[in-house]
């Protein structure tokens, strides 16, 4: 998943310059396929070869830490209800 950018972000522009027609054929396929623009696709490529930067084991733990807050407590399972969603679909 890709993250949003933070508000104060402004978004810049590239124009992107000698690039092969091999690549330009591929991304074209490519954002017709997922019914992109070329320019969202170029893009969405882009996140996906460059992800953001690690973030410190202290600032995943405030993730979880947050994220386990915000699930409701009332719809706890137990450990057998656990291991029968993950044996489901599985031989």
């Amino acid at each position: 998943m890709v993250a949003a950018a933070p508000a104060t972000a402004m978004a810049r522009s590239l124009t992107l310059k000698n690039l092969p027609d091999d690549l330009y054929g591929r991304l074209k396929q490519a954002a017709k396929q997922h019914r992109r623009s070329l320019n969202n696709e170029a893009i969405v490529c882009l996140e996906a070869a460059l992800p953001p930067q690690a973030i410190t084991a202290a600032e995943r733990l405030e993730q979880i830490r947050a994220l386990r807050h915000s699930l409701p407590t009332e719809a706890a399972f137990t450990p057998d209800q656990i291991d029968a969603f993950k044996r489901e679909g599985h031989p």
